[in-house]
């Protein structure tokens, strides 16, 4: 079954605002706007927070990819892109752009759907590369931190590395805190304890 969208769309063109007005409920989705331009796609955007955009390429006063950029600074969305053009050039741009599928004009149903269903895998698979980049990032940030509190229970209490840990769990255990939380009091109480000028 498909999944129902809600879709932001821009479009220069008359005719084919009227296909994607016609054609996308029709693959089960809701056109929540039809923008003229980029920055009219943009202000339907913020107030309306669609589940994807279609915007073409080449339109007055901001461009699609301008369009997307600005979008996708504010609220990553998938973005289709859809142009009459297909040179190097604008796929190159379209590859350093945050777009999720790119169409050649004519469009036809038959491959508006797949593309549809092609930029919201990609946007999911980006998601979540992007959150685990960041829980590793956060686990290297806490394991900073309970070396950081080993070390000074080490130094302070004179006990071995592994004591330092097993004092920290103890301590984690004790009060019904996560390690990292109970290392970063250690952390920070050494910090305001220790006379100025020392580390």
């Amino acid at each position: 079954m498909t999944e129902k969208l809600r879709i932001s769309v821009a479009e220069d063109e008359p005719d084919m605002r009227e296909f994607f007005k016609d054609v996308l409920p029709r693959l089960g989705h809701e056109v929540v706007s039809v923008a003229e331009n980029g920055r009219q796609l943009l202000d339907d955007c913020r107030r309306l927070e669609p589940d994807l955009v279609i915007t073409d390429l080449k339109m007055p006063d901001m461009d699609g990819f301008e369009a997307a950029e600005q979008i996708y600074r504010e609220r990553p969305l998938p973005i289709v892109v859809v142009s009459a053009y297909h040179d190097a050039a604008c796929i190159e741009q379209a590859e350093q752009t945050r777009v999720f599928a790119y169409l050649v004009k004519p469009i036809r149903m038959s491959s508006l759907g797949p593309a549809i269903a092609v930029a919201m895998r990609r946007f999911r698979e980006f998601l979540d590369l992007h959150k685990e980049a960041d829980g590793l990032r956060q686990a290297l940030e806490d394991r900073k931190v309970i070396e950081k509190a080993k070390g000074i229970l080490m130094r302070v209490v004179r006990i071995s590395e592994e004591d330092a840990y097993v004092r920290l769990q103890k301590l984690a255990s004790q009060s019904n805190r996560k390690l990292v939380d109970v290392a970063r009091m250690i952390v920070m109480t050494s910090g305001a304890l220790e006379p100025p000028g020392e580390s």
